[in-house]
């Protein structure tokens, strides 16, 4: 599903599409902020904070990209900044958490992006990604759970896995 008419109404200011856009991407950026906040308060605050920012530089976006990385670079910055306002007072032990934080920012921005990537998978092939990676369920568990032939689970799942290699390309050339 293209997200480039939100994305150019988004720029230009339609509410409609700022709602479409927090609606879409207000979970992920969550799951992020309280990954490594640890506060649902806070983690909230972030979204809020990350949302506002986007609108603020909206007339700034490339419709032609995607506004994923976009968001996940406004909710990291926003996300550190939090963190950093919440531990001043432990100035002398910023720097080896910031380290670690880093690291945790990467791992949950390819969580973000392989949740989003199955989110875009027709709905028979994300049950049966959902069942067998989220779930661990086995092959043929899934094919009981979902009442359909074993053979119908192992061919959605290819094209599934064809599916989710073409959308998470990018996070193999980044790491390449």
């Amino acid at each position: 599903m293209s997200t480039k008419p939100m994305m150019h109404r988004f720029r230009n200011g339609d509410p409609t599409a700022v709602r479409e856009l927090y609606r879409r991407y207000a979970n992920p950026v969550f799951s992020l902020a309280f990954g490594v906040l640890g506060d649902r308060g806070l983690a909230e605050e972030a979204v809020q904070q990350t949302f506002l920012q986007a609108w603020r530089g909206a007339s700034r976006f490339n419709v032609d990209k995607d506004p994923a990385p976009w968001l996940y670079t406004i909710a990291r910055r926003v996300t550190v900044d939090l963190y950093r306002r919440e531990k001043r007072h432990e100035s002398d032990r910023i720097d080896t958490e910031m380290a670690v934080l880093g690291e945790s920012f990467e791992g949950t921005w390819e969580r973000w992006a392989v949740r989003e990537a199955v989110d875009r998978l027709p709905a028979e092939e994300q049950a049966i990604v959902r069942s067998i990676h989220f779930l661990g369920l086995s092959r043929q568990e899934t094919a009981d759970r979902l009442g359909i032939p074993l053979g119908t689970v192992q061919s959605r799942a290819h094209r599934a896995h064809r599916r989710l290699a073409g959308f998470l390309q990018h996070l193999n050339e980044a790491t390449a």
